[in-house]
C-alpha cells in the first residue's frame, strides 16, 4: 500500500486516470478536485507506484468518527486488475468494512469483487447502478473518441426560456440542505443532511429563487466534482427549471475547466430526456454505488 504524497504525485494521478476515461471518470473527478484545493482533506491510496493497478481514493482516518456515517466513510475505487483490486481492499489500512460505508465506481466489474467481500467479511450491500453522462464540452476536451458513435444526435443543447420576473438564479446557503435532503433519493436522513450542507459550503451550487425568495430548484456538486442532488418542488415541476439550472451550472464548472457528468437513474426516463436535450452524453460504462452495512 503506497499513499501519494505531494502536489506532484497527485497531478501524475490525474493524468494517468485521464487516459482511461470513461471508465476510471468517478476517481478522475474526485482527483481533479483534490489537485484543486482538496477541500475534503482526501487521500489517496495505490498498490504501487507509478505503475498503479489500483487506487482508492477515501477520508482521512480521523474524519471518519462515526461508524454509521456512510456519507462521510465513502471510497472511490479504480482498477486496472480485479484480482489486484481483492486483494489491496483486504488491507484493513485501505478500507474499514466494520463501519457503515459506500464505494462509488463508474466500474461495475467491480461489483464481484464487493459482494465476495460481503461473504467473508459479514457485511450485506445494496448496489445503486445509474445512467452516466458526460457534458459534450467535457467529452470533447478529455474522451472525444467517444464522440465517434454513429447517429449522435446533439441539439443547441439550451434549454427554454423561463419567468425570469418570477425566478431568480442564485445559489443556496448552508440553511437550504434540509429542503435539499427532502427529495434526494439517496437522502433524507441526520447524515446526509450534513454532507448536503457541506457540499453547500465548499462546492458551486445553483438555484432558482421563487416568488418567496425561497430555492425551488436546484442542483450542488459533491467532492467527485459530479453534479448531483438536482431537485424542484413538486409545485414547481414541469416547467423546466431544473434543466434551466443544470444548464447554468454546467456553463459555469466548464468555464472553470472542471469535468462536467452526472447520472440519472435508469428509470428516469424525465431526466433522461432532460440530458439528452443539455447534450449530456451517456457513456459507455455504469455509475455504480456500493452501500455496505456491517451484519
Amino acid at each position: 500500500m503506497f499513499p501519494l504524497q505531494g502536489a506532484q504525485m497527485l497531478q501524475m494521478l490525474e493524468k494517468s486516470l485521464r487516459k482511461s476515461l470513461p471508465t476510471s471518470l468517478k476517481v478522475y473527478g474526485t482527483v481533479f478536485h483534490m489537485n484543486q484545493g482538496n477541500p475534503f482533506k482526501l487521500k489517496a491510496l495505490v498498490d504501487k507506484w507509478p505503475d498503479f493497478n489500483t487506487v482508492v481514493i477515501r477520508p482521512q482516518e480521523q474524519d471518519m468518527t462515526d461508524d454509521l456515517d456512510h456519507y462521510t466513510n465513502t471510497y472511490h475505487i479504480y482498477s486496472k486488475d480485479l484480482k489486484n483490486c481483492q486483494e489491496f481492499l483486504s488491507l484493513p489500512e485501505v478500507i474499514n468494512w466494520k463501519q457503515h460505508l459506500q464505494i462509488q465506481s463508474s466500474q461495475s466489474s467491480l461489483n464481484e469483487v464487493i459482494q465476495s467481500f460481503a461473504a467473508t467479511k459479514s457485511f450485506k450491500v445494496k448496489r445503486s447502478q445509474n445512467i452516466l453522462y458526460m457534458a459534450i464540452e467535457a467529452i470533447r476536451e478529455l474522451a472525444p473518441s467517444l464522440l465517434d458513435i454513429k447517429n449522435l444526435s446533439l441539439s443547441d443543447g439550451k434549454p427554454k426560456a423561463i419567468d425570469q420576473e418570477m425566478f431568480k438564479l442564485s445559489s443556496l446557503d448552508p440553511t437550504h440542505a434540509a429542503v435539499v435532503n427532502k427529495f434526494w433519493h439517496f437522502g433524507g436522513n441526520e447524515w446526509s443532511r450534513r454532507f448536503i450542507e457541506r457540499c453547500i459550503r465548499t462546492f458551486p451550487n445553483f438555484c432558482l429563487l421563487g416568488p418567496k425568495g425561497t430555492p425551488v430548484s436546484w442542483s450542488l456538486m459533491d467532492q467527485t466534482g459530479e453534479m448531483r442532488m438536482g431537485g424542484t418542488l413538486p409545485e414547481y415541476r414541469a416547467h423546466g427549471l431544473v434543466t434551466y439550472v443544470i444548464y447554468y451550472q454546467t456553463q459555469a464548472l466548464i468555464e472553470r475547466g472542471f469535468p462536467v457528468y452526472s447520472h440519472v437513474d435508469k428509470n428516469n426516463k424525465i431526466m433522461q430526456k432532460m440530458s439528452h436535450s443539455l447534450n449530456h452524453i451517456p457513456v459507455p460504462c455504469d455509475w455504480n454505488q456500493w452501500n455496505c452495512v456491517p451484519l
